[in-house]
Protein backbone atom coordinates (compact mmCIF):
# COMPACT_ATOMS: atom_id res chain seq x y z
CA UNK A 1 0.00 0.00 0.00
CA UNK A 2 1.90 2.83 -1.41
CA UNK A 3 2.14 5.92 1.53
CA UNK A 4 0.19 4.11 4.24
CA UNK A 5 0.70 5.18 7.42
CA UNK A 6 0.05 3.01 10.76
CA UNK A 7 -2.61 3.29 13.23
CA UNK A 8 -2.97 1.72 16.69
CA UNK A 9 -6.47 1.26 18.40
CA UNK A 10 -7.43 0.44 22.22
CA UNK A 11 -10.66 -1.65 21.93
CA UNK A 12 -13.28 -2.93 24.37
CA UNK A 13 -15.51 -5.09 23.62
CA UNK A 14 -18.01 -7.73 25.17
CA UNK A 15 -17.50 -11.47 23.84
CA UNK A 16 -20.49 -13.01 24.69
CA UNK A 17 -22.12 -12.85 21.52
CA UNK A 18 -18.77 -12.97 19.36
CA UNK A 19 -16.84 -16.63 18.03
CA UNK A 20 -13.73 -15.22 19.70
CA UNK A 21 -11.21 -12.63 18.36
CA UNK A 22 -10.46 -14.20 14.71
CA UNK A 23 -12.22 -13.76 11.44
CA UNK A 24 -13.41 -16.88 10.25
CA UNK A 25 -16.05 -18.02 7.33
CA UNK A 26 -19.65 -18.20 8.40
CA UNK A 27 -19.08 -17.09 12.03
CA UNK A 28 -19.33 -13.62 13.71
CA UNK A 29 -16.27 -12.32 14.80
CA UNK A 30 -14.73 -9.16 16.90
CA UNK A 31 -12.05 -8.70 13.72
CA UNK A 32 -14.94 -8.95 11.45
CA UNK A 33 -17.13 -5.98 12.47
CA UNK A 34 -14.00 -4.02 13.91
CA UNK A 35 -12.39 -4.55 9.70
CA UNK A 36 -16.11 -4.15 8.20
CA UNK A 37 -16.83 -0.39 10.50
CA UNK A 38 -12.78 0.53 9.89
CA UNK A 39 -12.86 -0.24 6.17
CA UNK A 40 -15.98 2.23 5.88
CA UNK A 41 -14.37 5.24 8.05
CA UNK A 42 -11.15 4.90 5.38
CA UNK A 43 -13.23 4.05 2.61
CA UNK A 44 -10.98 1.28 1.44
CA UNK A 45 -10.34 -2.10 2.65
CA UNK A 46 -8.74 -2.42 6.38
CA UNK A 47 -7.14 -5.40 7.72
CA UNK A 48 -6.30 -5.23 11.49
CA UNK A 49 -3.46 -7.30 13.70
CA UNK A 50 -4.16 -7.38 17.54
CA UNK A 51 -1.89 -7.94 20.60
CA UNK A 52 -3.91 -11.45 21.79
CA UNK A 53 -6.67 -13.14 20.18
CA UNK A 54 -9.21 -13.84 22.11
CA UNK A 55 -11.59 -17.10 22.41
CA UNK A 56 -15.41 -17.29 22.00
CA UNK A 57 -17.20 -15.39 24.96
CA UNK A 58 -13.85 -13.79 26.07
CA UNK A 59 -14.32 -10.43 26.75
CA UNK A 60 -11.19 -7.15 26.64
CA UNK A 61 -11.19 -4.25 28.60
CA UNK A 62 -8.48 -2.91 26.30
CA UNK A 63 -7.27 -5.01 23.15
CA UNK A 64 -4.76 -2.77 20.79
CA UNK A 65 -4.88 -3.28 17.37
CA UNK A 66 -3.01 -1.66 14.17
CA UNK A 67 -3.98 -0.77 10.72
CA UNK A 68 -2.19 0.42 7.69
CA UNK A 69 -4.26 3.16 5.65
CA UNK A 70 -3.95 5.55 2.97
CA UNK A 71 -6.58 7.85 4.36
CA UNK A 72 -5.82 10.90 6.26
CA UNK A 73 -8.60 10.93 9.62
CA UNK A 74 -7.50 12.75 13.10
CA UNK A 75 -7.17 10.04 15.84
CA UNK A 76 -10.71 11.66 17.21
CA UNK A 77 -12.35 10.71 13.72
CA UNK A 78 -11.17 7.29 13.46
CA UNK A 79 -12.75 6.87 17.06
CA UNK A 80 -15.91 8.64 16.85
CA UNK A 81 -16.47 7.33 12.95
CA UNK A 82 -15.93 3.88 13.63
CA UNK A 83 -17.84 3.55 16.92
CA UNK A 84 -20.94 5.03 14.92
CA UNK A 85 -20.42 1.80 12.63
CA UNK A 86 -19.44 -0.86 15.28
CA UNK A 87 -22.72 -3.13 17.60
CA UNK A 88 -22.90 -1.44 21.28
CA UNK A 89 -21.22 -4.79 22.61
CA UNK A 90 -17.50 -3.19 20.04
CA UNK A 91 -16.06 0.25 21.27
CA UNK A 92 -12.96 1.99 20.08
CA UNK A 93 -11.68 3.64 22.93
CA UNK A 94 -8.92 5.69 21.15
CA UNK A 95 -6.54 5.89 18.05
CA UNK A 96 -2.99 6.84 17.59
CA UNK A 97 -0.87 7.38 14.56
CA UNK A 98 2.67 4.94 15.25
CA UNK A 99 5.44 3.93 13.14
CA UNK A 100 5.70 1.74 10.67
CA UNK A 101 8.13 -0.29 12.89
CA UNK A 102 5.00 -0.86 15.72
CA UNK A 103 3.25 -4.22 15.77
CA UNK A 104 0.38 -4.85 18.03
CA UNK A 105 1.10 -8.29 18.68
CA UNK A 106 4.97 -8.46 18.23
CA UNK A 107 6.12 -5.45 20.08
CA UNK A 108 3.82 -6.35 22.99
CA UNK A 109 6.50 -7.08 26.13
CA UNK A 110 3.43 -7.80 28.31
CA UNK A 111 0.11 -9.35 28.46
CA UNK A 112 -2.48 -8.73 31.08
CA UNK A 113 -5.78 -10.91 31.87
CA UNK A 114 -8.07 -11.48 34.83
CA UNK A 115 -11.03 -14.09 35.44
CA UNK A 116 -13.09 -13.38 37.62
CA UNK A 117 -15.22 -16.17 39.74
CA UNK A 118 -18.48 -15.53 41.39
CA UNK A 119 -18.63 -17.57 44.70
CA UNK A 120 -22.51 -17.84 46.26
CA UNK A 121 -24.84 -20.45 46.20
CA UNK A 122 -27.35 -19.12 43.93
CA UNK A 123 -26.29 -18.37 40.47
CA UNK A 124 -26.59 -14.39 39.26
CA UNK A 125 -28.41 -13.58 35.85
CA UNK A 126 -26.35 -10.16 35.86
CA UNK A 127 -22.93 -12.30 36.08
CA UNK A 128 -24.00 -14.77 33.57
CA UNK A 129 -21.78 -13.65 30.69
CA UNK A 130 -19.42 -12.15 33.08
CA UNK A 131 -18.28 -14.71 35.50
CA UNK A 132 -17.68 -18.14 36.18
CA UNK A 133 -20.39 -19.59 38.53
CA UNK A 134 -18.90 -21.63 42.00
CA UNK A 135 -21.53 -22.47 44.46
CA UNK A 136 -18.30 -23.84 46.49
CA UNK A 137 -16.84 -22.45 49.07
CA UNK A 138 -13.24 -21.50 48.19
CA UNK A 139 -9.85 -21.66 50.34
CA UNK A 140 -8.80 -18.60 48.77
CA UNK A 141 -5.81 -18.93 50.85
CA UNK A 142 -4.98 -21.97 49.11
CA UNK A 143 -5.39 -20.76 45.88
CA UNK A 144 -2.78 -17.91 46.38
CA UNK A 145 0.11 -20.46 47.66
CA UNK A 146 -0.84 -22.37 44.83
CA UNK A 147 -0.65 -19.57 42.41
CA UNK A 148 2.60 -18.49 43.39
CA UNK A 149 4.10 -21.55 42.08
CA UNK A 150 3.11 -20.26 38.90
CA UNK A 151 5.85 -17.41 38.67
CA UNK A 152 8.74 -17.35 36.74
CA UNK A 153 10.06 -19.04 33.85
CA UNK A 154 8.48 -22.24 32.87
CA UNK A 155 7.11 -24.89 30.65
CA UNK A 156 3.52 -24.53 30.77
CA UNK A 157 3.08 -27.70 28.33
CA UNK A 158 0.54 -28.77 31.01
CA UNK A 159 -1.38 -25.56 30.59
CA UNK A 160 -1.80 -25.14 27.03
CA UNK A 161 -4.58 -26.38 25.47
CA UNK A 162 -3.76 -29.71 23.14
CA UNK A 163 -4.46 -27.82 19.62
CA UNK A 164 -2.11 -24.72 20.67
CA UNK A 165 0.29 -24.00 17.94
CA UNK A 166 3.05 -22.03 19.85
CA UNK A 167 6.45 -23.05 18.69
CA UNK A 168 7.58 -22.59 22.35
CA UNK A 169 5.50 -23.76 25.51
CA UNK A 170 8.11 -21.78 27.98
CA UNK A 171 6.21 -18.19 29.44
CA UNK A 172 7.68 -15.63 31.67
CA UNK A 173 4.57 -15.32 34.77
CA UNK A 174 5.40 -12.06 36.29
CA UNK A 175 2.55 -12.16 38.80
CA UNK A 176 -0.06 -14.42 39.66
CA UNK A 177 -2.34 -13.78 42.59
CA UNK A 178 -6.44 -13.78 43.80
CA UNK A 179 -7.79 -11.09 45.24
CA UNK A 180 -11.26 -11.70 46.59
CA UNK A 181 -13.66 -8.75 46.11
CA UNK A 182 -17.22 -9.33 48.03
CA UNK A 183 -18.77 -12.36 46.10
CA UNK A 184 -16.15 -12.27 43.35
CA UNK A 185 -13.25 -13.49 43.30
CA UNK A 186 -10.35 -12.21 40.74
CA UNK A 187 -7.85 -13.97 39.49
CA UNK A 188 -5.08 -11.59 38.11
CA UNK A 189 -2.17 -12.38 35.82
CA UNK A 190 0.11 -11.41 33.99
CA UNK A 191 3.16 -12.67 31.54
CA UNK A 192 5.57 -12.01 28.69
CA UNK A 193 2.97 -14.31 26.68
CA UNK A 194 0.36 -16.83 26.93
CA UNK A 195 -0.38 -20.15 25.40
CA UNK A 196 -3.91 -21.26 24.19
CA UNK A 197 -6.20 -21.69 26.85
CA UNK A 198 -3.63 -21.08 29.32
CA UNK A 199 -5.34 -18.60 31.65
CA UNK A 200 -8.80 -20.57 31.51
CA UNK A 201 -6.31 -24.06 32.29
CA UNK A 202 -4.63 -22.10 35.10
CA UNK A 203 -8.14 -21.44 36.56
CA UNK A 204 -9.46 -24.73 36.30
CA UNK A 205 -6.64 -25.79 38.26
CA UNK A 206 -6.23 -22.85 40.87
CA UNK A 207 -10.27 -23.68 41.28
CA UNK A 208 -10.03 -27.46 42.14
CA UNK A 209 -7.16 -26.64 44.66
CA UNK A 210 -9.41 -24.03 46.30
CA UNK A 211 -12.48 -26.97 46.25
CA UNK A 212 -10.09 -29.07 47.89
CA UNK A 213 -10.45 -31.25 45.11
CA UNK A 214 -6.23 -31.15 44.83
CA UNK A 215 -3.25 -30.68 46.67
CA UNK A 216 -1.63 -27.28 46.93
CA UNK A 217 1.52 -29.19 44.97
CA UNK A 218 0.03 -30.19 42.43
CA UNK A 219 0.78 -26.73 40.08
CA UNK A 220 4.25 -27.87 40.86
CA UNK A 221 3.76 -31.42 39.87
CA UNK A 222 1.76 -30.47 36.85
CA UNK A 223 4.92 -28.00 35.78
CA UNK A 224 7.22 -30.90 36.06
CA UNK A 225 4.97 -32.89 34.12
CA UNK A 226 4.97 -31.07 31.20
CA UNK A 227 1.52 -33.08 29.81
CA UNK A 228 -1.85 -31.43 29.21
CA UNK A 229 -3.48 -34.81 29.45
CA UNK A 230 -3.06 -34.22 33.56
CA UNK A 231 -4.35 -30.79 34.03
CA UNK A 232 -7.10 -29.95 35.20
CA UNK A 233 -10.63 -28.77 33.46
CA UNK A 234 -10.32 -25.98 31.42
CA UNK A 235 -12.00 -23.18 33.61
CA UNK A 236 -15.39 -21.55 30.95
CA UNK A 237 -14.65 -18.53 29.21
CA UNK A 238 -17.38 -15.80 30.26
CA UNK A 239 -14.91 -15.25 33.37
CA UNK A 240 -11.84 -14.21 30.95
CA UNK A 241 -10.90 -10.68 30.37
CA UNK A 242 -8.22 -9.34 28.09
CA UNK A 243 -7.25 -6.47 30.06
CA UNK A 244 -4.05 -4.63 28.08
CA UNK A 245 -0.58 -5.55 27.02
CA UNK A 246 2.71 -3.10 27.51
CA UNK A 247 4.62 -1.69 24.62
CA UNK A 248 7.97 0.45 24.69
CA UNK A 249 7.17 3.87 26.15
CA UNK A 250 8.94 5.29 22.50
CA UNK A 251 5.92 4.26 21.00
CA UNK A 252 3.37 6.67 23.44
CA UNK A 253 0.08 5.09 23.28
CA UNK A 254 -2.46 6.67 25.25
CA UNK A 255 -2.99 3.54 27.58
CA UNK A 256 -4.49 4.35 31.11
CA UNK A 257 -1.98 3.65 33.98
CA UNK A 258 -2.07 0.25 35.23
CA UNK A 259 -1.10 -1.25 37.93
CA UNK A 260 -1.51 -5.11 38.11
Amino acid sequence: MDQAHRIALGIEYDGSGFHGWQRQVGVRTVQQVLEEALSRVADHPVQVQCAGRTDAGVHAEEQVAHFDTQAQRTPRAWVLGTNVHLPPEVAVRWAKPVSRDFHARFCAQARHYRYLILCRTSRSPLYHHRAAWVHQVLDVDRMNTAAADLVGKWDFSSFRALACQAKSPVRQVHYCRLVPQGDLLELRIGADGFLHHMVRNIAGVLLAIGKGDRPVHWVRELLAVRDRRRGGVTAPPQGLYFVRADYPASFQLPQQPFVP
